[in-house]
């Protein structure tokens, strides 16, 4: 028999642990609409953020390699799909609400720029001193305004819970009564198993990554705490097969740390007695972290992500990438400070509201890498061969 809304909400009951997000609290939506008779408000806002123009685009934007160098690394949106994946491992285990997790996480890279960070830190410097940029704050912006799916209402109309999960503490947010819960209440669970799981995947990744595309050597790896871990679970293969053993080392090291991570959380759930969601907002004002790894595990995991800094993000190969990433944002800001008619109209429309600097930014942010190097050529101020 098909079930209904209500009896989908008694099912959900069920399942959830005391302290995850309900579906009959999703939060309030900011443009009123009547909800949906067999899917609950959260796989709605799943399914909006899938279809937007901006997932889309996530395909042809750079983790870090950019698309010209391989079809096999990863891109903004493999690398999306993968925290999803594991956002919703742990948050099942946990009794968390699956469709809350998946749904921030598939809207946490939104608002990246091409070229990955260096994306970023090329439009953070354009627009220092003109409301800046950073990634989070344009995923927002993105899902709340810059999203025109809906004549009656822009942006996607998501719910509060998801709004306050792609938010990250700290950022420097337009003061609004979304602002004010996320800084009083914090983030659910659901969203800090998003912000663990996209560490976990970016760095088991970009090591498997870096070590297939030669840049990262193994010998160096080998050095690691944390390959220590990984030692007992490698498959006895070929020493020379390379590729064999960085996919191996990247799938076991996921493991680890995902299986660390939910012990880990589940200890400190009853360490702090938490029992509701008002617990752990109390937790969050009382800067009590409730979602992290053992105390083993997160000195291991910050030597890697120091090791992936200054031996990955920062070699040279990557780094040629990313400054050619960076040229191509500064080459085009500039021209279209001085050529607005390079703007397509509908982000033109809004230059009286929130000032060109704005929708110069918007728009760039909004590219894909192989798009921004296509307008370099059509606007014909290409200045190297990519």
């Amino acid at each position: 028999m098909k079930k209904g809304r209500n009896e989908l909400l008694d099912d959900e009951e069920k399942i959830l642990a005391p302290y995850a997000v309900r579906s009959r609290n999703p939060g309030d939506r900011e443009y009123s609409e009547l909800e949906h008779p067999y899917r609950l408000p959260f796989q709605r806002d799943r399914d909006r953020i899938i279809h937007s123009h901006a997932f889309k685009r996530l395909e042809y934007k750079t983790q870090v390699f950019v698309y010209s160098e391989g079809d096999h690394f990863r891109n903004r949106l493999t690398h999306t799909l993968e925290v999803a994946g594991i956002s919703k491992t742990i948050s099942k285990v946990l009794g968390l609400n699956e469709d809350l997790s998946e749904t921030i996480a598939l809207a946490h890279d939104l608002g990246h720029s091409p070229f990955g960070h260096a994306g970023q830190e090329a439009l953070a410097e354009l627009m220092r001193g003109k409301g800046g940029f950073e990634h989070n704050k344009q995923s927002l912006r993105v899902v709340q305004k810059l999203e025109r799916r809906y004549p009656e209402f822009p942006g996607l109309n998501l719910c509060g819970e998801t709004l306050l999960g792609i938010m990250k503490h700290g950022g420097d947010y337009e003061k609004s009564d979304l602002f004010d819960v996320r800084r009083d209440s914090g983030p659910s669970l659901e969203a800090m198993v998003v912000d663990s799981s996209d560490e976990i995947t970016y760095s088991a990744h970009d090591l498997e990554d870096g070590l297939e595309s030669g840049l990262l050597r193994l010998s160096d790896v080998k050095e690691l705490k944390v390959w220590k871990r990984l030692e007992d679970f490698l498959p006895k293969t070929n020493p020379s097969d390379k590729d064999s053993v960085s996919r191996s080392a990247g799938r076991i090291l996921l493991n680890l740390m995902v299986s660390d991570l939910i012990d880990s959380i589940e200890n400190r759930l009853q360490k702090h007695s938490i029992q509701t969601r008002e617990d752990v907002s109390l937790a969050f004002q009382n800067q009590t972290k409730l979602v992290q790894f053992s105390e083993e595990f997160q000195v291991e995991f910050h030597e890697l992500k120091s090791y992936l800094f200054g031996k990955l993000y920062r070699h040279p190969e990557v780094s040629r990438m990313s400054e050619r990433g960076k040229e191509t944002i500064f080459l085009l800001f500039k021209h279209f400070e001085s050529h607005p008619e390079s703007i397509p109209e509908s982000y033109r429309n809004r230059e009286e509201e929130e000032g060109r600097m704005r929708v110069i930014c918007d728009y760039i942010a909004g590219m894909t890498d192989r798009y921004a190097i296509e307008k370099l050529k059509r606007e014909g101020i290409l200045w190297f061969p990519y």
